[in-house]
């Protein structure tokens, strides 16, 4: 590669012969400014591209620091919610066709409601069970396995408290309220 860069970037097409004659001659001016500036005896003035040029090579430096940062955090988040379907997926009880109990719930302010059996009624009552919100449907999995998911991503568990016990002084301890009264 002999010969100058000008040269070079003129053989590869990259600038043209009249580019090419302008920087020369900006070259010449900014060099016979300089000259004259200390012959005179006042201060040359300095040419700010090179400045703005590394202030830009600067900010364009941070601006993909933080895009590839903001790229890794999606990652990261695609990541986590690959796991947490893998984990609702393996874990998940399945519910027989024919259940007919339906059990009511809350997400997101809004009454849901999936029909189980009455044993997953009762084990979901007594908080043994918890509802995993897998795309649009909704996966009964076991407390341990919610716990699990809770911890990476808490909007994807749907957990029900089991019921209190009364207290000894309460006089309607003996009536307990069914969980599938209709009103």
């Amino acid at each position: 590669m002999a010969g100058s860069l000008q040269d070079q970037l003129l053989k590869m097409g990259v600038v043209d012969q009249k580019k090419a004659k302008q920087a020369k001659q900006q070259k010449r001016q900014s060099a016979k400014k300089a000259k004259q500036a200390r012959k005179s005896g006042r201060e040359v003035e300095t040419d700010n591209t090179q400045d703005v040029l590394e202030q830009q090579r600067k900010e364009k430096q941070q601006r993909d620091l933080e895009l590839n940062k903001q790229r890794d955090a999606e990652r990261a988040q695609k990541a986590l919610a690959a796991e947490v379907r893998d984990i609702i997926k393996r874990h998940a009880i399945e519910i027989p066709k024919d259940a007919e109990v339906p059990y009511n719930f809350v997400q997101e302010k809004k009454i849901k409601k999936i029909y189980v059996t009455t044993e997953l009624q009762n084990q979901l009552i007594r908080g043994q069970l918890a509802i995993a919100i897998l795309e649009e449907s909704h996966r009964l999995i076991p407390d341990k396995m919610a716990e699990k998911i809770e911890s990476r991503l808490p909007e994807m568990v749907i957990r029900i408290e089991p019921e209190e016990e009364p207290d000894e002084d309460d006089p309607y301890a003996d009536y307990k309220i069914p969980d599938d009264l209709m009103w």
